[in-house]
């Protein structure tokens, strides 16, 4: 029985020097206490095993930031394919992207003739008529009103231009006749070359992009508005558990911000135009109501669409009536701006948009960059959707790590992190 005990411990020490360091800290912790010295020390006289070989190159601080710097390139080679296939298939993406937040806007309506009752599909098509109907309207408004004030519009701005001839001419340096003739017949001569042929042309394709674009909307639109949640539900057929759950918080939050931002942004919007269109019609300023939609559109991009505005605006009203009114329309469009930015777009907004200013401006350039002014629209209101589901990643309250708001405080004298 010697002999076995003394085998047993053998086999016993053998396993011992085999297993990792930290089982043999725990071997020693639960030794009794006179055994406890020398399975400690058996653990302090083994080393931990160092990596060999090729191994051993990124095992110190320069080979885990060499590590880190090759999965950044991945992602940056990910996100650049990503923006590169995004650029090639405009004709695609676009209108998805708006059909998705037109959806998220008019959701409510749907959602509002479900529940009275209306099927799915009459419900749909009620809603999309709603809007090609308001579309169609405000756009045959304005053509009529252009239409009808361009003889007027045209000779004020002979007359404008005119005005600023003397004006030139009175300047304390000489600028000739000859010379404005010059820039003149320069302009008539861009007009007729072969450049603006081809610009015409130019635009004749972007108008059929145009259209296709639009139809392509409108389909996408009706889908999206009648089976909006069962596509998504597909879309997270291959999630379970907690992916699944984060997957339907994400997109109930994106409808929301969606949704919350272009109706909210829809109301500031008309404020505008409506405050801005009566203070052009008091000025006397033509082409009030296409004015007054050019507002109302340009109130969809932050930041500049305002003061991009209020520039037409005051151009127009400079050269139809004179610059003492332009002035006037300068403060018109000053004082609207400063009532919305103040009053009405916390009040309406809320906190669907809880965006830095420096986040939103980096998100106009990018989007004008990659879809011009399409692009500058869209591009709002998609950063804050994907804000909004970092916010949810991990639960209703619940922002991803990374995302969490640390801070430290004293706790009985000793400084503590909470997120």
């Amino acid at each position: 029985m010697g002999l076995g005990r003394r085998r047993s411990g053998k086999r016993a020490d053998e396993r011992a020097e085999e297993a990792p360091a930290a089982e043999r800290v725990a071997v020693a912790e639960r030794a009794p206490a006179g055994e406890t010295d020398t399975a400690a020390d058996r653990a302090d006289a083994v080393e931990p095993a160092r990596p060999v070989g090729a191994s051993a190159l990124w095992s110190d601080g320069l080979g885990r930031a060499g590590t880190r710097s090759v999965q950044v390139l991945a992602l940056v080679a990910l996100v650049a394919v990503a923006v590169f296939a995004v650029t090639r298939l405009t004709l695609i993406v676009i209108p998805v992207l708006i059909a998705l937040v037109l959806a998220a806007a008019i959701s409510p309506l749907v959602g509002l003739l479900r529940r009275k009752g209306v099927p799915s599909f009459l419900a749909t098509v009620v809603a999309l008529l709603a809007l090609v109907v308001v579309l169609g309207v405000v756009v045959w408004l304005v053509a009529a009103a252009v239409v009808k004030q361009w003889p007027e519009l045209r000779d004020q701005a002979v007359e404008g231009f005119d005005e600023l001839q003397t004006y030139v001419q009175n300047l304390p340096f000489d600028i000739t006749e000859e010379q404005i003739a010059s820039v003149r017949d320069s302009l008539v001569g861009l007009l007729q070359s072969d450049a603006v042929g081809a610009g015409a042309l130019a635009g004749a394709s972007q108008t059929v992009d145009f259209v296709a674009g639009f139809f392509v909307m409108i389909v996408v639109l009706f889908f999206f508005l009648k089976d909006g949640p069962a596509i998504w539900e597909f879309l997270l057929r291959p999630f379970e558990g907690v992916r699944y759950a984060r997957g339907q918080r994400i997109g109930e939050t994106t409808v929301r911000t969606l949704g919350g931002y272009v109706r909210g942004t829809a109301i500031v919007a008309a404020v505008d135009a409506v405050a801005i269109g009566i203070g052009l019609a008091i000025v006397g300023v033509p082409l009030v109501l296409p004015l007054s939609v050019l507002v109302f559109l340009l109130a969809f991009i932050p930041l500049v669409g305002a003061t991009l505005a209020g520039v037409l605006c005051a151009l127009v009203a400079l050269v139809a009536v004179g610059p003492v009114e332009a002035l006037i329309v300068v403060a018109i469009v000053i004082a609207v701006n400063q009532l919305e930015g103040d009053l009405l777009q916390p009040v309406v907004m809320g906190r669907t948009l809880r965006l830095h200013p420096l986040v939103i401006l980096i998100a106009l350039t990018a989007g004008t960059v990659l879809a011009g002014l399409t692009g500058a629209v869209l591009a709002v209101p998609i950063a804050a959707s994907i804000w909004r589901a970092i916010q949810v990643w991990d639960g209703p309250d619940l922002p991803a790590r990374f995302a969490r708001q640390k801070r430290h405080e004293t706790v009985d004298g000793a400084p503590a992190s909470s997120s």
